[in-house]
């Protein structure tokens, strides 16, 4: 389980993340909703140990992540919201550098990869440069990499971007295979209907604050009649930010 205890980040005035506290089981798909700035990023770069919250803690397995980092952070496997890094490395130095990191034996490695480049079609492209790729060339070398360890936990900040509808299916598909094995799956979009495929839970997240924590059914069934997309925009849209004004005024 992971467990997001008051967690709240600030920079200068701004406070991107505001006093989360949520709860994400193993064995589920967690999906993260919300606009642009709502802190949906935040949240999963607090969770990979790419920023630091300002206050709160977040817990793995009962584990603190500030004092168990490096133990944890081999549970899990990131996709960041770009696909533009290591740009100066080959694909199989970048994997290879990957492997490293995790400690894989050589033959590990070889056979988990030769699945993926198999399932994302990358296989003749493996020596070309990373900076050559296109975007969606890119996120699949980046996916490849998360995936490489087999880690328990997933965690995917946009993970479609760029992908062709037969990668994005397949990603989808290995999504719901790992939820199935009993491991975590967390991922942030801005499809609607990709989280009302893939979701078993979800968070709404608007301004930094959580304003939607639940399952799909759940949501809907609040709503008699609606669609997720009128949901949606009703609590995190314009619409509500507008109702939000007056009310304040």
């Amino acid at each position: 389980m992971i467990e997001f205890q008051n967690v709240s980040k600030q920079y200068g005035n701004k406070k991107a993340l505001d006093h989360l506290n949520l709860k994400i089981k193993d064995g589920e798909i967690f999906g993260f909703l919300g606009h642009n700035g709502a802190g949906k990023s935040t949240t999963i770069k607090s969770l990979v140990s790419v920023i630091e919250p300002t206050e709160g803690q977040i817990l793995i397995n009962d584990q603190k992540l500030q004092i168990h980092r490096q133990v944890l952070k081999k549970k899990i496997g990131y996709v960041p919201d770009t696909p533009d890094l290591f740009l100066q490395l080959s694909a199989s130095e970048y994997w290879d550098l990957i492997g490293a990191a995790f400690e894989l034996s050589a033959e590990t490695k070889n056979e988990r990869l030769k699945k993926l480049l198999d399932l994302f079609e990358l296989t003749d492209k493996q020596d070309e440069t990373i900076s050559s790729f296109s975007h969606g060339m890119r996120q699949k070398t980046i996916v490849i990499g998360a995936l490489l360890s087999d880690p328990d936990i997933w965690i995917l900040d946009e993970p479609m971007q760029g992908l062709d509808p037969q990668a994005a299916h397949d990603l989808k598909q290995l999504m719901k295979e790992h939820a199935q094995k009993g491991k975590t799956v967390v991922f942030s979009t801005h499809d609607l209907a990709t989280a009302q495929q893939l979701c078993d839970e979800l968070a709404i997240l608007k301004k930094g604050k959580l304003i939607y924590n639940g399952t799909l059914e759940d949501l809907m069934a609040q709503y008699p009649g609606e669609s997720l997309e009128d949901i949606y925009l009703g609590m995190a849209g314009r619409k509500a930010q507008l109702e939000e004004g007056e009310t304040s005024e």
